[in-house]
């Protein structure tokens, strides 16, 4: 289980989420929960504070004009959602994202769709320059509540070894 409730004090516990890097098994796959449905506010504000002016996400005629028939979500509100889904569970306890690569944007989202997220351990190694950390490397699936795929990306984080997290440090 990724969340625990750690002892600080006489009946008092303090929530703690996240995977050491002695946690993560290559080939095991993380299912992140709970799921998030898309609203047109998510869409318009993202697209607001990008400074994306493409139509085909806030310009109801023109989506209506296109191929798709209606206006999408904005892809990278897509990747920003589906990353921030699997925080909790493979890298609450990161140092450092070290890049993600191979994004692909494999079917359209739109308002009102649910996402889920998983993440699968591609691989694993500790650091050569970083004595209490290592590398963990995962590819996440985006997927439409009916399991169609909406996108996939392999992200490589910098994980602290058990004891050398920062909130081992301070208590967080």
């Amino acid at each position: 289980m990724v969340a625990k409730s750690i002892p600080v004090g006489e009946k008092r516990y303090r929530e703690s989420y996240g995977r050491y890097f002695e946690d993560f098994g290559v080939g095991d796959i993380y299912e992140h929960r709970p799921g998030r449905t898309i609203s047109e506010s998510d869409n318009t504000w993202f697209t607001l504070l990008t400074m994306n002016q493409h139509p085909l996400h806030f310009d109801a005629e023109y989506g209506a004009q296109s191929e798709f028939g209606q206006n999408i979500v904005n892809s990278c509100l897509t990747l920003a959602i589906v990353t921030g889904m699997s925080v909790s569970d493979v890298s609450q306890k990161t140092v450092a994202n070290l890049g993600w690569d191979n994004v692909r944007l494999t079917a359209p989202v739109v308002v009102g769709d649910t996402l889920y997220a998983e993440s699968e351990v591609l691989e694993k190694r500790e650091s050569k320059s970083r004595p209490t950390q290592g590398i963990v490397r995962i590819r996440t699936l985006g997927l439409k509540a009916d399991g169609t795929q909406v996108m996939s990306f392999e992200r490589a984080m910098l994980i602290p070894f058990r004891g050398h997290a920062v909130d081992d440090q301070i208590g967080y």
